[in-house]
């Protein structure tokens, strides 16, 4: 087995260790709860933002959590002493939550659209979008000891993540909110539930500037990691 195999393996067993399994699942039922009294018109129009706000859940707050719990435990640090490289640390990370985020964004569409929906959409939206939350929150705990230090800093990069919500309602009608790498994703749960149409450099967009923004983002990681975690500033 590779070093990323490895990884990998451990990153779905820590899910289950750490309780992030369990708390999707619950994220995913509490969505449903809210989402199946609807009618299905509202249903259709509220889901990209219910969509959006998984993403934070499960993307921002569940690797920064897993993060903390590293640091508690030591695991962190004892990771610089090992072969195992850090793009092969973070892509673990990435891969095992992003299935997890895939899987209860179409278990949730299921639920309340049976197989009404466009899947292939929702799935690239919820990979790009839980990818771009994920980076950001590795990044937002690196700097920090303790979740009490964290929680009220890492209250603006999810505002500004969520900012396109607004464009998306028509209550904020403004370019600047496609310099947000999550505006795509959400355009492509509009077209999930064929509640938006988008031109052909909007769907572009919202491939392109994602990928773009997380190749930064990865490459802004493995520098503060190297800053926080091997020189321990």
């Amino acid at each position: 087995m590779t070093r990323f195999s490895i990884a990998l393996r451990m990153e779905f067993l820590l899910q289950r260790r750490y309780r992030l399994l369990h708390a999707g699942i619950l994220s995913g039922a509490l969505w449903l709860a809210m989402l199946l009294p609807m009618p299905s018109g509202v249903r259709s129009m509220v889901e990209p933002y219910v969509l959006l706000g998984d993403l934070t859940i499960v993307g921002f707050f569940f690797i920064a959590g897993a993060v903390f719990f590293e640091k508690d435990e030591r695991t962190l640090h004892a990771l610089v002493s090992t072969p195992l490289r850090f793009t092969e640390y973070l892509a673990s990370k990435v891969v095992s939550l992003t299935t997890l985020s895939v899987v209860l964004a179409v278990l949730v569409a299921i639920g309340t659209h049976g197989v009404d929906f466009h899947i292939v959409p929702l799935v690239i939206g919820a990979v790009l979008g839980t990818v771009i939350m994920l980076l950001a929150g590795f990044l937002s705990a690196l700097p920090f000891h303790s979740v009490s230090d964290w929680f009220m800093p890492a209250v603006l990069p999810i505002a500004v993540c969520n900012l396109p919500a607004l464009s998306y309602a028509g209550l904020w009608d403004t370019p600047l909110l496609y310099l947000i790498p999550t505006q795509g994703p959400l355009l492509l749960f509009g077209v999930a539930f064929d509640k938006k149409t988008i031109s052909f450099w909007q769907a572009s967009y919202a491939v392109i500037y994602p990928i773009l923004c997380a190749a930064l983002l990865w490459l802004l990681a493995r520098r503060m990691f190297d800053k926080y975690m091997v020189r321990g500033n």
